[in-house]
């Protein structure tokens, strides 16, 4: 099962669909679920309590890539200015964390930061493509 697939197949969206939206919701469903799990090995590492801001970031990331794919394939009615919106909050809270989490030399946390550039990547093509 493909969410892409969902999204194009859509009776709201038709010719509507791009393929940069269907890749940004993907990347976010995996970069919300990569985050809070970076979040929680956070928690487990030797020095968690160094990490609170780490932590934190993770978490926002995770929750605001939750709100974009939850809204962004949602497309009855398009509310566009809706999508964008969250969209670009995604792009700060992405950031916040990719720029904690890149400095950090432990494998979750690299993983977070690789997955936090695609989606950075992917959210600001989609927001270019949207216009519906």
């Amino acid at each position: 099962m493909s969410i892409k697939e969902m999204i194009q197949d859509h009776p709201q969206v038709g010719e509507g669909y791009t393929d940069e939206l269907g890749q940004a919701v993907k990347h976010a469903m995996y970069g919300a679920a990569i985050m809070n799990s970076c979040a929680d090995a956070c928690l487990a590492e030797p020095n968690a309590g160094e990490r609170a801001e780490c932590i934190r970031r993770c978490l926002d990331a995770s929750d605001a890539c939750t709100a974009f794919y939850r809204m962004g394939s949602r497309r009855t009615g398009g509310n566009v200015p809706a999508i964008k919106a969250i969209g670009e909050a995604v792009l700060v809270a992405v950031k916040a964390c990719h720029d904690l989490c890149k400095m950090h030399d432990d494998a979750h946390c690299k993983r977070c930061a690789k997955m936090c550039e695609e989606i950075l990547a992917d959210v600001r093509k989609a927001l270019d493509t949207m216009d519906r």
